[in-house]
């Protein structure tokens, strides 16, 4: 399916729209006259995607940017010939280092989405947030993407090289313990 950019943006919008929606089985808000919500009481957030889901569309894909930053300068990636409509971030209307950076701060963002209570891990096993390791293991990926995000800055591709192992190494120490299994069926133990 093809989106001009204002079919992008209604996109983006009604998601948006739909995202701050009530949840089912909640109440309206509040009718007119009626005393505010307090505002101290955070949204209801909803784990739609499952572990392997949210790995594939957000963190798979912010990582090889950042990997193939360390062979590529981001400078020298070419423009798409319609950036709007690239299907390489590099190459993108948010190219270059930009979308370095972008998918450094995807990697802090979507370590907040492994902690959302309800996720299920793809064999339908619920994500270890109980494990004491597991807030490790999700700071690890947070710190991860600040050190990406500082070298992306700078526009070194030798600090990319250097912030690209720090993430290597937060995204294998999660690996090692919950997805090298031999068996899908294993895997979030």
């Amino acid at each position: 399916m093809r989106f001009s950019k204002i079919g992008l943006i209604l996109f983006a919008l009604a998601a948006t729209a739909t995202a701050q929606a009530p949840a089912r089985g909640t109440t309206a808000p509040a009718q007119r006259g009626a005393a505010p919500a307090a505002a101290s009481a955070p949204a209801r957030q909803l784990a739609t995607a499952n572990l392997g889901q949210l790995m594939k569309g957000i963190l798979y894909p912010a990582s090889n940017v950042i990997f193939a930053a360390q062979s590529t300068n981001p400078n020298d990636v070419k423009p798409a010939s319609d950036p709007s409509l690239a299907t390489d971030p590099l190459a993108s209307t948010y190219g270059k280092w930009e979308a370095v950076e972008n998918a450094a701060l995807a990697l802090s963002e979507a370590a907040n989405l492994l902690t959302i209570p309800g996720r299920k891990c793809a064999n339908g096993k619920p994500v270890p947030m109980t494990n004491p390791d597991w807030p490790k293991f999700v700071q690890g990926l947070r710190d991860a993407g600040a050190a990406v995000y500082k070298a992306a800055q700078s526009k070194d591709q030798d600090k990319i090289v250097d912030a690209a192992d720090v993430m290597t190494t937060a995204c294998a120490n999660c690996h090692d313990k919950y997805r090298e299994k031999p068996t899908l069926a294993a895997r979030c133990q």
